[in-house]
């Protein structure tokens, strides 16, 4: 498929869009990636544009988790555990994905954008863990479940998955939440790599966009954690408004695909 340069200066512009969103809210802005692909920057085959996506993800969390990893936040042993059982969902997800017609696929992922709207504004990512333990091994087999869970879906979809992943560490360890954010950055970089990997072998990936892409998220993200910083008490606003995008883009996705 050829691009044009205009759509990869869109790609570089949903890239920030999604970034900025990521970084303000704290989660679920790569949930954008896809339907901006398709309906911003004109990627009109819904493979071409989650196997992109998920590229872009998964660099984008990469580069995120150096930086949490320097601050001492991440927690290896668990956000491992939950990554290596996760692949194996997130490769059989993304199987099932190629497989499903476009229209469709789109259809379920607007189910999805629904069911995160939903989850934030019910305010699910608060809940606070406390465990101190380095690891718990009785919290292997809840590890292990929930990582498989979150990686089918994110593979299946081509998504990120942080809003999935985070919830899910919380309720396997008890970590508390900034702990939680941080080490989800390993899985959305593991699922999103299988992700883009099992699509890259069916020849869906745009590798020039995804770096345009990859460019317009880090500036957008950077400028989105300013704004975090400096509207900390509104922090909830944010989050409550960016559900209310995502109601919107997944309707406006209802009534293309349908």
């Amino acid at each position: 498929m050829g691009l044009s340069v205009l759509q990869y200066v869109l790609g570089g512009g949903c890239g920030a869009l999604a970034g900025f969103a990521l970084g303000a809210v704290g989660g679920g802005g790569s949930i954008l990636a896809t339907p901006l692909m398709i309906y911003v920057a004109g990627v009109s085959n819904p493979h071409l544009a989650i196997g992109t996506s998920a590229l872009s993800v998964a660099a984008s969390s990469g580069a995120n988790l150096l930086n949490h990893a320097r601050s001492g936040r991440v927690r290896w042993v668990q956000a491992g555990l939950f990554s290596l059982t996760g692949l194996v969902g997130a490769f059989a997800g993304s199987a099932l994905g190629k497989v499903v017609d476009g229209r469709r696929l789109l259809a379920l992922f607007a189910l999805l954008m629904l069911g995160v709207a939903v989850a934030m504004w019910r305010g699910r990512g608060k809940v606070e863990g406390g465990c101190a333990a380095p690891m718990c091994w009785s919290q292997a087999g809840k590890l292990a479940a929930a990582g498989v869970s979150a990686g089918g879906l994110a593979g299946f979809f081509g998504i990120g998955g942080g809003f999935l992943i985070v919830p899910a560490l919380i309720w396997a360890t008890g970590m508390p939440m900034l702990e939680a954010v941080s080490s989800s950055l390993v899985a959305v970089t593991a699922f999103g790599l299988a992700t883009a990997t099992n699509y890259a072998l069916a020849g869906w990936v745009l590798w020039p966009l995804a770096a345009a892409f990859l460019v317009g998220g880090v500036a957008g993200g950077m400028a989105g954690a300013r704004l975090a910083v400096g509207l900390a008490a509104r922090r909830n606003k944010l989050a409550l408004t960016f559900s209310g995008l995502l109601v919107v883009v997944a309707l406006y996705i209802l009534h293309r695909s349908l």
